[in-house]
C-alpha cells in the first residue's frame, strides 16, 4: 500500500475537522481496546476452566495404576504350574474391566472439559463484542458516510455564484451554535459577500476538511 494511498483511506475513515478527528480517533482506539480485553478475559476464563482437566488426568493416573497393578500380578502368576495361565488371564480381565474403564472416563472426561473450556472462552469474548461492534458500527458507518456525501455534495469548485449558493445553505440552514463558532453575523456576511466563514462553518458541520485558499 503507497502512502497517497494510505492516506486517502484514512482521509475516507476520519473527518476532516480537526475536534471530530481526534473524537471518532478515540473511539476507534477503545473500541479496539475493548475487543483486545475481551479478548484476554476469554482466554483467561478458557484457562481457568481447562485447568479443571487436572481431575481428570488425576482419574487417568488412578485408572492406569490400576491396570499397572493387575498387570503386574498376572505376571506374577503366569509361571504357576496349572492354574497360573488362567489365573493370569482373569487378572488380566479384570485389569481391562476396572483400570481400562476408569483410564477411559477420565480420557472422555477430559475431552469434556476442554470442550467446555472453548465454549465459556468464546462466549466471554464473543457476547460483549457483539454487543459491542453492533451498536457502535453502525453509527462509524453513517459518520464515514456522510462524509463521502459532504465531499461529494457540497464541494466548492471556486465558481463564486456555487460559493454564494453554499453560503446561503450554511447561513439559513445549520445550527446556531455551529454558525457562532466561525462567525459573529451569518446574514451579513451573506448579504456583503464574505462567504470564506460560512463556507468553513458548513464544512465543519459536514466533517470535511476545510479548504484553503
Amino acid at each position: 500500500m503507497t502512502v497517497n494511498s494510505a492516506s486517502s483511506i484514512y482521509a475516507r475513515l476520519y473527518p476532516g475537522s480537526p475536534s471530530r478527528r481526534r473524537a471518532a480517533l478515540v473511539a476507534d482506539l477503545l473500541t479496539v481496546a475493548m475487543l483486545l480485553l475481551f479478548a484476554w478475559l476469554g482466554w483467561r476464563v478458557y484457562q481457568r476452566v481447562d485447568a479443571v482437566t487436572s481431575l481428570a488426568l488425576g482419574v487417568q493416573d488412578a485408572g492406569n495404576s490400576v491396570q499397572g497393578g493387575f498387570s503386574s500380578v498376572a505376571g506374577a502368576v503366569d509361571g504357576v504350574p496349572v492354574i497360573g495361565g488362567a489365573l493370569s488371564d482373569a487378572l488380566t480381565s479384570a485389569s481391562d474391566a476396572t483400570g481400562g474403564n476408569v483410564v477411559s472416563l477420565g480420557e472422555q472426561g477430559e475431552q469434556a472439559i476442554h470442550r467446555v473450556a472453548l465454549l465459556a472462552g468464546w462466549l466471554v469474548f464473543l457476547l460483549p463484542a457483539a454487543v459491542l461492534l453492533f451498536s457502535y458500527l453502525p453509527k462509524r458507518v453513517r459518520q464515514v458516510r456522510i462524509a463521502e456525501l459532504g465531499e461529494r455534495l457540497l464541494f466548492d469548485d471556486g465558481d463564486p455564484e456555487r460559493q454564494r449558493l453554499l453560503a446561503m445553505r450554511a447561513a439559513f440552514s445549520l445550527p446556531l451554535d455551529v454558525l457562532a463558532r466561525y462567525t459573529d453575523d451569518p446574514i451579513g456576511d451573506l448579504q456583503h459577500g464574505r462567504h470564506d466563514r460560512l463556507l468553513a462553518a458548513l464544512r465543519a458541520d459536514a466533517s470535511l476538511t476545510p479548504v484553503k485558499r
